[in-house]
């Protein structure tokens, strides 16, 4: 008999969701995190990431203050300051990760679990069995080992912790933590060059926001530069960097970072050894159900490479336990997954993007909305708020909605409920309006702004 029912290696979100949920329902159930509990999202990721965007956000709440009337005075920011309250959260957090292990009766590794074949695991001094093996162990940031010079860079997970802010950065990447980074370093007072190899910024998400956050950052000041990349990084004697840019140019900072996507964190484990297949990134390969080619060991999360967000690793948790503790066979669903930028001004996207829908459907009606939102109005702020909604004109379904502007993740979220119950557009017009908040404009669009017929636009 195998000492537990199911292992679970990898102690973030979706780990530590189906540990939970798998030892609450009775089963014997280890769990390996070799770190601390939470993963990316909590320790290095999605959580400190939100607080020190709410941080940046501050110099230009002090700026609108004006406009209704408010006289502040001198304002400080201590990045220190910063930094012990965000570790401080961050620890919080991962406490009540551990404690909801501990009441569900899970048992808790601190080390490093490695497979010594598909049915045994090795952590720390003990060698241990499970009827199932749950991989979960997600993604780092890629270290770019082909770029001279990457040693003097920095990435995001360091970012979370400096000494002290540098008053120069480049950050070269055109991702949203590229992007996300941009903004929480500009805001807080820091002299910021983004450099992104593709022609605009966010691929993926809507040209229209894509265009319309570009605009809006560098309207704010910081430099982005397209269609280039770093070549390579020296450091100079006085501790700043050179860096030799693709195009021919060299320009210097206090620091560099680069966020140029992930890899999954399958070295060391023993995959090998248990018979686990993995891709060309070294993602471990997974069916619909989360099950590896190995038929007692799955893979949820970044580890798999499919959608690198934190939702999506508890949704293939859930999906786990209902298929292998339930009996009940879930497929994991990535269709219509809400999302969001949280840049300032903010990007809030679920569904289709005009593009993306263009290939998939036939004719397509847009609706469009870019007006300067009523909180702007006193402060004197220019910037422009976009809405867009693309619906399939056979069906008349939202296949796409894409909002830029504050509180855009909010939206989304409520957004994504609509595109994923595949309500049409008629629903959003039968929709009474709230007077006056910017999300009015999403249930007032009666007429599209223009169609698209065979991928091609028609006025």
């Amino acid at each position: 008999m195998a000492d537990f029912d199911l292992f679970v290696i990898g102690g973030g979100s979706g780990g530590v969701r189906a540990g939970r949920l798998a030892a609450a329902m009775g089963k014997r159930v280890a769990i390996a995190e070799e770190y601390r509990f939470g993963g990316t999202c909590v320790i290095r990721g999605c959580v400190p990431k939100k607080l020190f965007v709410y941080a940046s956000q501050f110099p230009e709440h002090f700026e609108d203050a004006a406009g209704y009337g408010w006289t502040l005075g001198e304002a400080r920011f201590d990045w220190p300051t910063l930094v012990a309250n965000k570790d401080r959260e961050i620890v919080r957090l991962e406490g009540l990760y551990r404690k909801g292990l501990e009441n569900a009766g899970a048992r808790i590794f601190d080390e490093r679990a490695i497979l010594l074949d598909r049915h045994t695991v090795r952590v720390g001094g003990e060698t241990l069995t499970a009827q199932k093996i749950l991989i979960a162990t997600g993604g780092r940031p890629n270290p770019h080992e082909a770029l001279p010079g990457h040693e003097h860079c920095i990435f995001s997970n360091e970012a979370f912790h400096l000494e002290a802010l540098p008053r120069s950065i480049a950050i070269e990447g055109g991702g949203y933590i590229a992007v996300e980074f941009a903004n929480i370093f500009h805001g807080l007072g820091v002299e910021t060059t983004l450099i992104y190899r593709g022609k605009e910024i966010l691929g993926r998400f809507d040209s229209d926001v894509r265009r319309g956050l570009h605009e809006a950052m560098e309207a704010k000041g910081i430099r982005i530069l397209c269609q280039d990349i770093f070549e390579a990084v020296e450091k100079r004697a006085d501790g700043r960097l050179d860096t030799h840019l693709k195009s021919g140019g060299k320009m210097t900072f206090d620091m560099v970072m680069l966020a140029i996507g992930r890899i999954p964190n399958t070295e060391g484990l023993g995959l090998d050894a248990a018979g686990v297949k993995t891709g060309v990134k070294g993602e471990i390969l997974v069916d619909d159900y989360s099950r590896t080619n190995i038929d007692n060991i799955w893979a949820i999360g970044d580890v798999t490479d499919r959608v690198q967000l934190t939702p999506v690793a508890i949704h293939e948790a859930m999906c786990f336990i209902e298929t292998v503790f339930k009996d009940n066979p879930t497929k994991v669903d990535h269709e219509d997954i809400a999302t969001a930028v949280f840049s300032q001004p903010e990007i809030g996207t679920v569904g289709l993007s005009e593009a993306a829908a263009a290939k998939r459907y036939d004719a397509l009606e847009i609706y469009r909305a870019s007006f300067r939102p009523m909180r702007h109005t006193l402060s004197g702020r220019q910037e422009k708020m976009i809405m867009k909604l693309i619906v399939d004109a056979a069906s008349r379904r939202v296949i796409g909605a894409h909002v830029l502007g504050p509180d855009a993740g909010e939206m989304a979220q409520i957004l994504g409920i609509a595109v994923k119950a595949k309500l049409t557009k008629d629903a959003f017009d039968q929709t009474m309006a709230i007077h006056p908040t910017a999300a009015e404009e999403l249930v007032t669009m009666y007429q599209p702004s223009y169609r698209v017929r065979n991928g091609e636009r028609v006025e």
